[in-house]
């Protein structure tokens, strides 16, 4: 089991979420069911997918006797994009900005040596946008991680 498919984000306003990341932040997304009430949604990007769906069908696919309790804090997980240049983390920043993202931390130069900050999108998810000069990038713009 050597491999991500898919990251399910549940949200709470599904058009809202749906302008936020096809209209705001310029994804290609594939909308299942009508666009004023979308059933699922799938960012078609390269290599891992995410996909958005109604957090509260959500819970109770995961276990509809007992679904699990939704909180306001964080749930330790973040987003992430990696960019090939800190010009590109400050793009990227600048469109998350006028899709109305908010802004946690601007973009600056980290303790490992990178340069990133964090957004939230409308539903609190929290993404990290980054660069590393010792970063390497496959035909298909995914990270290498190597152990070196």
């Amino acid at each position: 089991m050597n491999r991500l498919n898919l990251i399910t984000l549940g949200v709470k306003d599904m058009v809202e979420s749906l302008k936020f990341y096809r209209e705001g932040l310029g994804f290609e997304v594939i909308v299942y069911g009508e666009e004023t009430n979308p059933d699922v949604i799938f960012f078609n990007n390269g290599g891992t997918k995410i996909s958005l769906f109604p957090i509260d069908r959500l819970v109770k696919d995961i276990n509809e006797a007992n679904p699990p309790a939704m909180g306001d804090g964080f749930n330790g997980i973040t987003l992430a994009y990696n960019g090939k240049s800190k010009e590109e983390v400050d793009q990227v920043f600048d469109l998350a900005k006028k899709a109305g993202a908010k802004i946690v931390k601007e973009p600056e130069t980290v303790f490992w040596g990178g340069y990133s900050g964090y957004f939230q999108d409308p539903n609190g998810y929290y993404w990290e946008v980054a660069y590393g000069d010792m970063w390497q990038f496959d035909e298909n713009d995914m990270l290498i991680i190597t152990n070196n």
